[in-house]
This record gives structure tokens, sequence and C-alpha cells, in this order.
């Protein structure tokens, strides 16, 4: 463990103290990467777009959404003032 410890920049990776794997932060989130596009289909699609889209713009106050619709299938698009807004409503949706 002291090995990886000693291997790693201090400014970029954080290391398990107990097991000593490390994950560099910058691997696990992309601050650039605030859209997410979400597609449905079927007889509800549109529906559950809508109940989405209601879901994003309650939970956050920054977000530009676009629904659009290709056939029968809509597409949604939101997108995120901050990348970390994108992956906290993606895990409490998940999506």
């Amino acid at each position: 463990m002291k090995n990886i410890q000693n291997a790693q920049s201090a400014l970029v990776n954080d290391t398990c103290n107990d097991c000593g794997s490390y994950a560099d932060i910058g691997a696990v989130i992309d601050e650039h990467d605030r859209q997410l596009v979400v597609c449905f289909t079927g007889e509800e699609a549109l529906a559950e777009s809508e109940l989405l889209r209601d879901k994003v713009q309650a939970r956050f106050d920054n977000v530009r959404v676009e629904l659009m619709s290709v056939d029968s299938d809509i597409s949604l698009t939101i997108d995120f003032a901050f990348s970390a807004e994108k992956m906290i409503f993606q895990l409490e949706n998940s999506i």
C-alpha cells in the first residue's frame, strides 16, 4: 500500500486506507459531461418524458430541457449546469 501511495499524485488521487486501492477523481466525474439524453418509446412515451422533465425542473434550478419527437419515439435532452447534478439525477431516478 505504501508503494501505491508514493507513486500517485497527492493532488488528484485518493487511496483507501483499508485496501490500498485508489481512484482518480477526474476519471469518475468529468466536469464537461453535463448533457443527459433519455429516449422513450411506446404508447406512454410522451407522458413518461414529461414526467421526467417535470422532475428535473423541480429538482434543479438551472437546467435546460428539450423534448423532441421522432416518429413515435420521444427524446428528452437535459442540459445540467454541473456534471454532479447530472450524476445525482441519474442516481435518484435509476437512469
